[in-house]
């Protein structure tokens, strides 16, 4: 489906700041946008329904190289208690 919208410019300018901050088209940003509203309505109540939006908004599983997610986070503790400080 196509709609056109015209927004006023004072919105365009803060979703344009806000698409451009997360590296991401204005229209690819704006379905995001749209998208949650059903949450912030109705947000999961239990931990059933909070990985079942997780996995639905693609944040399970969006890094398929790390296939062990206990062991990265290992790594990454490691790499901030022995990096060097200036």
């Amino acid at each position: 489906m196509s709609i056109r919208l015209d927004l006023p410019p004072k919105l365009e300018s803060e979703l344009s700041t806000e698409a451009s901050r997360l590296n991401l088209p204005l229209t690819d940003y704006i379905l995001q946008v749209l998208s949650i509203r059903q949450v912030l309505n109705n947000p999961p109540k239990t931990g059933k329904e909070l990985v079942a939006y997780w996995q639905s908004a693609g944040v399970i599983d969006s890094r398929p190289e790390i296939s062990d997610s206990q062991v990265y986070a290992r790594h990454l503790r490691h790499e901030a208690e022995t990096r060097k400080r200036s």
